[in-house]
C-alpha cells in the first residue's frame, strides 16, 4: 500500500495511553485508528452517519477485520490513516485501510462491512444511492451541491436545520430564530448526494450596496469539513451578483476564526445576543 493510493487520510497523533510496555502502540489500537478514520471518511462523503443510514433504511455492521503489521508507531508520532472503498458487493463493502508515518507504511488492513436491517441484522442489498456515493468519491467527484434561492424553494429544508442548531442545540428561543424576514432573503442550502440538507445560511439586503449574512447553520456531525464555507461562499457570490459592496454579519464568538479565514474583520466590542457572545464583522466585496 502507498499513501497516494488513498484519497482520504485522517491525521492523528499517538497518545500516551495508546502505547504499551514495549513503548510502541499496542496492536489493538490500530483497529481504533481505522474506526476513527472510517468516521472521518463518512464526513468526507458529506454523509452524517446516523441521518444517512436512517434515510437509506439500514446500517453497516463489521463482518471481518484483518491487519498486517509492518512497523510500529511510538508516542507522539503524527500518523495518517487512509481509508479507501475498494469494492462494493451485493450486500457488503470492502474498505482498504492503512496507517502511515509520512510515507512509511506502518500497518495495512481490510474492513468488511455488511449492510443490514437494524432490527433483524439480516443482510440486504447495498442501496444504489450509497454505492454511487462511494464510487463517485473515489474518482474525485464533488460530494456537495449548494443551491441558492428564495424561501419558497428552500425554506422547507433550511428551517429544520436552523431549529436543530439554534433552538435545540444552542437554546435560542424559537420566536427569536424566526424573525419574519426569511421571505425577503436569499437562502443557500448545501445538499449531499443523498439529497439530505446539511447546512444553510441567508443573505439580507440592509441598504443599497450593503447586505447581511446570517442564520448560518451546519449539522453538528458535518462541522469542520468545509461545508459551512461552501454555503458562505455561495452567499457572498449572491451578494456580488446583487451589486453589494460590503457584507456584514453578527458572528458567534466560537466562529470568529471561521469568518476571519473568509476575509471578515471584527468591528466593535463583543455583546450578548440570545445568551451567546457575538461580535460584528464586515468584509468588502
Amino acid at each position: 500500500m502507498k499513501r497516494n493510493e488513498f484519497r482520504f487520510l485522517e491525521r492523528l497523533r499517538v497518545r500516551w495511553a495508546e502505547i504499551d510496555a514495549q513503548k510502541i502502540v499496542f496492536n489493538g489500537h490500530y483497529l481504533m485508528y481505522f474506526d476513527t478514520a472510517v468516521a472521518g471518511y463518512w464526513r468526507a462523503l458529506a454523509l452524517p452517519y446516523a441521518q444517512s443510514m436512517a434515510q437509506l433504511g439500514g446500517d453497516l455492521y463489521v463482518r471481518k477485520a484483518t491487519i498486517e503489521y509492518e512497523a510500529s508507531a511510538v508516542y507522539d508520532d503524527v500518523i495518517d490513516v487512509g481509508i479507501r472503498c475498494a469494492r462494493v458487493g451485493t450486500s457488503s463493502i470492502l474498505f482498504s485501510a492503512a496507517v502511515f508515518r509520512r510515507e512509511q507504511l506502518l500497518v495495512g488492513g481490510e474492513l468488511v462491512y455488511v449492510f443490514a436491517d437494524p432490527g433483524t441484522q439480516r443482510s440486504q442489498p447495498v442501496p444504489t444511492a450509497l454505492r454511487e456515493v462511494l464510487q463517485s468519491f473515489e474518482v474525485g467527484a464533488p460530494m456537495l451541491e449548494v443551491r441558492t434561492g428564495g424561501w419558497d424553494a428552500l425554506g422547507a429544508d433550511a428551517l429544520p436545520l436552523r431549529r436543530a442548531v439554534f433552538v435545540d442545540e444552542q437554546g435560542v428561543p424559537g420566536d427569536l430564530e424566526a424573525d419574519g424576514r426569511d421571505a425577503q432573503a436569499t437562502h443557500a442550502v448545501a445538499y449531499n448526494r443523498l439529497g439530505l440538507p446539511i447546512a444553510t445560511g441567508r443573505l439580507l439586503e440592509r441598504e443599497p450596496g450593503r447586505a447581511q449574512i446570517g442564520r448560518m447553520a451546519v449539522l453538528s456531525g458535518m462541522r469542520g469539513e468545509g461545508v459551512g464555507r461552501r454555503v458562505l461562499d455561495a452567499l457572498l457570490a449572491a451578494a456580488r451578483t446583487g451589486g453589494c459592496r460590503e457584507v456584514v454579519l453578527h458572528a458567534q464568538a466560537s466562529a470568529l476564526s471561521f469568518y476571519r479565514r473568509a476575509g471578515f474583520v471584527e468591528s466593535g466590542a463583543p455583546y450578548e445576543e440570545a445568551g451567546i457572545t457575538h461580535i460584528d464583522m464586515a468584509r468588502s466585496l
